[in-house]
C-alpha cells in the first residue's frame, strides 16, 4: 500500500514538473531581455500593504474574471481550487457549509471553517471564538480574493492556518449598468441574479440580488437562499473615502441528507438516512451585517483604515439523529478594527511599519431541545447565553536592508474570553469562562533575486483556542475542563517569480509542529473534542501560471503533503503515534487549460486529482482518492451597448462516483468499521449553463 501511494505520488510530480520543465525552457530565452506585461500586484491581507514581491508569506491572488468567467459563483471552491495548499469539501451540503482547510488546519471541522480568518471587505466572519460562517459571501459580487497560507495570528489573532480576504466590487469598479443573469442545471437548479451600480460625482453604488433553488443530488438535500450584497462609497478630500456595506441572507430551507455508511453506499449513493428523513434534518438562517470602512491616506504621513461591524444571525437546525439534536440560537456579533500603516527613514534605510487593533464581541442565545424518534420535541436541554470578547493589539515592521533584501518582523497579543451563562438550571448551574493571554509573532526575511523574482524565509507562531462547540462537555454542561488551544510554529521557505513574459510561479515548503492539536472524538451521535498531543505537517506547494500563447493558458497547483500525528492516544487507550491526520490526503493536483477566442469567446477543461485518506484517527477506514473533470464555455454577444453573455458547464465529466465529504471520525467508536457513517457521496455528471444581460 506504501509503494502504490508513492507510485502515485511520483506520477504526479511527473506531470506537474514535466508542465513546469516545458514551460521553463520555451521561455528561459528571452528572460535576460523580457519586457513584462504582468501588472503591479499589491497584497493587503496581511495587514501591511505592500507589492507582491516583497511579501515574505505565501499569498495569492485570485481577481474578478476567474472568479466570474463561466462559473456558478454557488461556492469559494470555484474561484480557488487552483491556489496550492487549499483543501475543500462539502460543496453541495449547503445545510453543513463548505469545509476548507490549508496545510491541515480546518480539517477537523465537522462543518463550516474553524483555524482560518475570514473577512468579507474587512468585515470578520470569523468569530472571536475561532468558527467561520460563509453562508453570506456573495461571489456574483467579489472583485478579489486574497489568500494568506501560512500563520496568520501575528496580523488577525485567533487564526492559526491562513486568511481569505475577499473584497466585493464598489459602485465605480465595474462599467455602470444593469445585469440579469439565469442559471438552470441538472437536479432541478436554478439560481437568479440581478445587479445594478453607477456613481455620480463622488458617490457609487452597487446592488447584489440571487436567489437560488437547489434539489440537491441526494435525497433530503434542497436548499432555497436569498442573498443581498450592496456598497455605497463617497470620496472627499484627499483620497478620503467611506464606504457602507449592508449583506443580508435569507436561507428558509436547507436540508441535511446526513453521512452514510459503506452499506448504505453500495445499496444507493443517492439516499439520505432514515432518520434524517424522519426528523426533516436541515436548517434555517437569516442573517443582516452591517459595515463602515473608513479610509485615509493623508493622515500625518501614514495610511489611516477603521472598519467597524454589526451583525445579527436567526439559526435553528435539526441534526439528522434523535436526541439533543435540535438546536437554535440568536446572535450578535459586532466589533471595531483600526490600521495604521507609514513609511520613514531608520539609519538611512527605508522602513515600513504598521500597528492596529481589534475589539470584537460575540453574543449567542442558544437553545438545545430533546427530539424523539417521530421528531417531536419532547424537552429542552440547553438555554444559556454565551459571551466571546477578543481584544488585540499587533505591530509589524519591513526594513530594507538593501534594494533586494528585506527583513519582516512582527508581534501580537491577544486577550480572548469566553464564558457561559447558564439559564437552564434544572440540572445545575453550568456557567463559567475561561481567558486565555496569548502573544504570537514571526520574523521573515525577503530577497528579490529580480523585479519578478523572490526568494523568502518565514517562521511564525500560532495559536487556536477552542471554538464553543469544541469546548462540549462529555460529563455534561459547561467547559470541558480537558481541553486547551493548539499552539503552532510554523517554518516556511518560498519562491516565486516570472520566467520570460508568460510563465509565472509560485514554490512553497512548509514544516509545522502543532501541540495540544484539536481533534473530533465522537460518542454515540454526538461529537465532543480532545487535544490529541503533537502533530506534524511538512509539504510542498507549486503553483504555476503559463500563458503558452495569445490563445492558450495553463493553470496548474501541486501540494504534496505529510500530516502525521504523534504522542497521541485515543479514549481506549491505543496508541495512534505514526497516524495520517484524518481528513487529509497527501497528494492534491488541480489544473485548467483555458483557450481564448475573438471577443470573450473562451472554453477551458479542468482536471483534478485528490489522493486518498483517512476517515478516522485510527486509521481503519481509507477512503479512495479520485479524478475529476470538469467543461466550461461561453461567448457574448454586443448589440450596441447591451450584450448577452451564454455560458454552460459540465462537472464530473468521467461520472466519477467519490464523496464530496467524509464526515470525520464520525461514530469512530462504533467497533464495526463497515458501519461507521462517515460518507456523503458527490453527484455523477452535471450539466448547467446560464444566460447574462447586460444593459
Amino acid at each position: 500500500m506504501r509503494f502504490m501511494g508513492a507510485i502515485e505520488t511520483i506520477s504526479v510530480m511527473v506531470l506537474a514538473l514535466v508542465m513546469t520543465g516545458a514551460a521553463t525552457l520555451a521561455r528561459a530565452q528571452d528572460d535576460s531581455n523580457g519586457t513584462s506585461t504582468e501588472p503591479f500586484i499589491t497584497v493587503t491581507s496581511p495587514r501591511l500593504e505592500r507589492s507582491l514581491y516583497e511579501t515574505p508569506a505565501a499569498v495569492s491572488v485570485t481577481n474578478a474574471p476567474e472568479i466570474r468567467k463561466g462559473q456558478q459563483r454557488l461556492q469559494l471552491d470555484e474561484s480557488l481550487d487552483t491556489v496550492p495548499g487549499l483543501f475543500f469539501q462539502n460543496r453541495y451540503n449547503f445545510a453543513q457549509n463548505l469545509r476548507l482547510s490549508t496545510r491541515g488546519f480546518g480539517a477537523r471541522a465537522p462543518f463550516g471553517i474553524r483555524g482560518i480568518r475570514i473577512q468579507v471587505d474587512g468585515i470578520p466572519y470569523t468569530l472571536p471564538d475561532g468558527q467561520s460562517q460563509i453562508d453570506a459571501v456573495d461571489l456574483d459580487s467579489a472583485q478579489r480574493i486574497e489568500v494568506i497560507r501560512g500563520p496568520s495570528s501575528v496580523q488577525y489573532g485567533n487564526a492559526s492556518g491562513g486568511v481569505i480576504d475577499i473584497t466585493t466590487a464598489r459602485g465605480d469598479d465595474l462599467p455602470p449598468g444593469q445585469r440579469i443573469r439565469q442559471d438552470v442545471g441538472s437536479n432541478d437548479y436554478y439560481k437568479t441574479t440581478f445587479q445594478a451600480n453607477g456613481s455620480q460625482g463622488d458617490t457609487s453604488g452597487i446592488a447584489t440580488m440571487s436567489w437560488l433553488d437547489y434539489n440537491g443530488y441526494r435525497d433530503q438535500s434542497e436548499v432555497e437562499k436569498g442573498l443581498f450584497n450592496g456598497r455605497v462609497s463617497r470620496e472627499w478630500g484627499s483620497g478620503q473615502r467611506l464606504t457602507a456595506t449592508l449583506n443580508a441572507l435569507h436561507t428558509p430551507k436547507a436540508q441535511d441528507p446526513a453521512g452514510l455508511d459503506a452499506g448504505e453506499v453500495e445499496q444507493d449513493r443517492r439516499q439520505a438516512t432514515a432518520n434524517a428523513q424522519r426528523l426533516d434534518s436541515g436548517q434555517d438562517v437569516d442573517q443582516q451585517t452591517l459595515g463602515l470602512l473608513y479610509e485615509n491616506p493623508a493622515v500625518g504621513a501614514g495610511d489611516l483604515t477603521v472598519s467597524s461591524f454589526f451583525t445579527r444571525r436567526d439559526f435553528s437546525q435539526q441534526l439528522p439523529f434523535p436526541g439533543p439534536s435540535r438546536i437554535a440560537y440568536d446572535r450578535q456579533f459586532y466589533g471595531i478594527s483600526m490600521d495604521y500603516q507609514q513609511g520613514v527613514e531608520v539609519g538611512g534605510l527605508p522602513l515600513t511599519w504598521a500597528v492596529g487593533s481589534d475589539l470584537h464581541r460575540q453574543v449567542d442565545d442558544r437553545r438545545r431541545y430533546q427530539v424523539s424518534f417521530s421528531g417531536e420535541v419532547i424537552g429542552q436541554t440547553q438555554d444559556e447565553i454565551q459571551n466571546a470578547t477578543t481584544a488585540g493589539v499587533f505591530a509589524q515592521g519591513d526594513l530594507a536592508l538593501s534594494e533586494q533584501f528585506n527583513l519582516s518582523l512582527g508581534t501580537r497579543f491577544d486577550h480572548l474570553r469566553l464564558s457561559v451563562d447558564d439559564q437552564f438550571l434544572t440540572d445545575g448551574n453550568d456557567s463559567g469562562s475561561r481567558t486565555y493571554r496569548e502573544f504570537s509573532g514571526f520574523v521573515g526575511a525577503s530577497y528579490r533575486l529580480a523585479e519578478r523574482q523572490q526568494l523568502y524565509a518565514t517562521v511564525g507562531t500560532a495559536f487556536e483556542a477552542p471554538t464553543f462547540t469544541e469546548f462540549a462537555n462529555p460529563d455534561g454542561g459547561g467547559f470541558n475542563p480537558d481541553i486547551e488551544p493548539q499552539k503552532a510554529i510554523s517554518r516556511e521557505v518560498g519562491m516565486r517569480g516570472v520566467l520570460g513574459e508568460g510563465f509565472s510561479f509560485d514554490v512553497a515548503l512548509f514544516s509545522i509542529r502543532v501541540d495540544d492539536e484539536i481533534l473530533p472524538n465522537n460518542e454515540g451521535s454526538q461529537t465532543f473534542y480532545q487535544n490529541a498531543g503533537r502533530t506534524e505537517r511538512n509539504g510542498i506547494e507549486l503553483g504555476v501560471d503559463w500563458a503558452i500563447s495569445w490563445a492558450w493558458r495553463v493553470t496548474s497547483a501541486l501540494t504534496l503533503a505529510d500530516y502525521t500525528l504523534e504522542k497521541f492516544e485515543d479514549d481506549q487507550g491505543n496508541r495512534l503515534d505514526g497516524n495520517r491526520l484524518p481528513g487529509l490526503p497527501r497528494q492534491q493536483w488541480v489544473s485548467e487549460l483555458e483557450w481564448r477566442g475573438d471577443g470573450q469567446r473562451f472554453a477551458a477543461l479542468e482536471w483534478q486529482y485528490v489522493g486518498d485518506l483517512y476517515a478516522e484517527n485510527s486509521n481503519e477506514t481509507k477512503v479512495p482518492g479520485y479524478w475529476l473533470f470538469g467543461l466550461r464555455a461561453g461567448d457574448t454577444f454586443r448589440f450596441g451597448r447591451q450584450s448577452v453573455n451564454i455560458y454552460s458547464g459540465i462537472r464530473n465529466l468521467a461520472d466519477e462516483q467519490y464523496f464530496s465529504n467524509i464526515r470525520i471520525n464520525a461514530n469512530a467508536d462504533n467497533p464495526v468499521v463497515e458501519e461507521r457513517g462517515y460518507f456523503e457521496p458527490a453527484p455523477g455528471r452535471t450539466f448547467y449553463a446560464g444566460l447574462e444581460w447586460r444593459f
